[in-house]
């Protein structure tokens, strides 16, 4: 019941081969039978499809890990072109190419963005002008270990009552039924670093159709605690531009 696998799953559903059938890998890999065991070669045939005009994607849900099918966990069965150390076959999530490939083949307009690296930085939309009206835009981070810390550089958004009209809210987990970590927030607010509990942080803007500002500027890293080495939790309560900060 991982959420790498699931995802995996779905995508074929949605009509995606695995990466490493894609009709151009040989480019991008080679298969060593010798080390596959007998009777699996199968599972490293080149499939028929489109590749959507996208590059070869390494860190793709769909690709197989270098010793898929093995006959020997110290012998792989998939090396890497031109470099044999690049990474492939994780189970994390979909990638970026991944949701890329979704909204192509689906023609999907779909307002959101992953990062998947250990550190970051990104703003809304015509940063530093304004932001345009009825956005909802979702950012999902997903660090490849530790617990995400995410810092605005720069923050203005249409102040309202409650920030009811344009605000962000952002949750401890990748989805919207993770725990709030930071509720509606608006104006030209100050806010702390906001540090999660895992690897992946979701945060949600949102614009009506009136007054916009210039937005907001945001970088985001591995969080850990510098002083004893260990993780740090941090629980952001806000109302009303009013912060209270719970550390441990």
């Amino acid at each position: 019941m991982a959420r790498g696998i699931i995802q995996h799953e779905l995508n074929h559903a949605l009509g995606f081969l695995h990466e490493n059938s894609r009709s151009d890998r040989d480019n991008y890999i080679t298969v060593n039978y010798r080390n596959v065991k007998p009777g699996m070669e199968n599972n490293f045939d080149i499939q028929d499809g489109t590749t959507l005009d996208l590059p070869y994607d390494y860190s793709s849900v769909m690709h197989y890990d270098k010793f898929a099918f093995t006959i020997n966990p110290n012998l792989p069965t998939i090396s890497t072109i031109p470099n044999p150390n690049v990474q492939v076959g994780q189970r994390d999530g979909l990638s970026v190419l991944d949701v890329e490939k979704i909204n192509k083949l689906y023609n999907c307009d779909v307002s959101s963005r992953l990062f998947n690296t250990p550190s970051g930085r990104f703003s809304s939309a015509n940063y530093p002008n304004s932001y345009p009206d009825n956005m909802n835009y979702v950012f999902l981070i997903r660090t490849p270990d530790g617990q995400v810390a995410l810092t605005f550089n720069d923050f203005d958004l249409q102040s309202s009552p409650e920030c009811t009209s344009d605000y962000i809210r952002i949750y401890d987990g990748p989805s919207r039924r993770a725990p709030i970590l930071l509720n509606n927030t608006c104006g030209p607010a100050q806010i702390p670093t906001v540090i999660g509990s895992t690897n992946q942080m979701l945060m949600e803007f949102v614009s009506d159709g009136a007054i916009s500002s210039k937005g907001f500027s945001a970088s985001y890293n591995t969080g850990k605690d510098q002083e004893n080495g260990g993780k740090i939790y941090v629980l952001v309560l806000h109302y009303n531009n009013v912060y209270l900060i719970i550390k441990r």
